[in-house]
């Protein structure tokens, strides 16, 4: 059988095993400084994009300190939203950087395109819409990537799968593993698809899960 290479974004997660039972109730408040943060660096992540678009459009690149940038702020985003929105899967505040932080339990990585096509950026929005389409039903009006929107906990499909967790996780004092692959396999879909419609990659997302922690490589 021939075997596909990696798709270019790549997401590790490890669920804490020393998650308490009740802190996933006021993460939300801890994490206002990076929501404040956010507010900021979300909307420097659409202006950056555009840029993108027309240097793409011209030059058939993604000038390597944008795309940097923008990969740092899913980074960030990636972590807050692991820690205190969806999944909640880890106790370890998250840094307030846009760098790799190999210690911490989520890690986002995508490989840098030496060329984009140049027509495709112009048409990218449209083939992505059925995935958009689907996403937007997981987590309601692209809660969990929603670059300038307000917060909104446990809200759509993976809100929704997160609160349960948390619920048994409160009664039992263990999360459920089964719902962690899960999530973890709706939150990968989600990521690739925002670094495609963010023009970071032309490889179009696979229409499947990957769940659990470890991001294998398509076979």
């Amino acid at each position: 059988m021939l075997s596909s290479p990696p798709y270019p974004l790549r997401v590790e997660a490890t669920l804490d095993p020393r998650l308490t039972r009740w802190m996933w109730l006021v993460k939300w408040i801890f994490a206002i400084p990076h929501y404040i943060c956010l507010v900021f660096l979300q909307t420097a992540f659409l202006l950056v994009s555009l840029v993108a678009f027309f240097c793409i459009l011209i030059t058939g690149r993604y000038p390597r300190p944008l795309f940097d940038f923008n990969v740092g702020v899913i980074r960030w985003n990636t972590r807050v939203t692991y820690y205190c929105s969806v999944v909640l899967g880890t106790d370890e505040y998250p840094p307030f950087t846009l760098k790799d932080v190999p210690a911490y339990p989520v890690r986002v990585d995508i490989a840098y395109p030496e060329r984009l096509s140049r027509w495709l950026v112009l048409v990218k929005w449209l083939l992505i819409l059925p995935q958009l389409l689907i996403i937007g039903a997981l987590v309601t009006t692209w809660t969990t990537y929603r670059y300038i929107d307000e917060y909104s906990p446990f809200s759509g499909i993976m809100g929704l799968l997160s609160l349960i967790a948390v619920v048994i996780l409160a009664c039992t004092g263990r999360y459920p593993r089964g719902l962690f692959d899960f999530l973890m396999g709706l939150f990968r879909w989600t990521l690739r698809v925002l670094a495609y419609a963010s023009l970071m990659t032309d490889r179009y997302p696979p229409l499947r899960l990957h769940p659990g922690g470890p991001d294998p490589s398509p076979a």
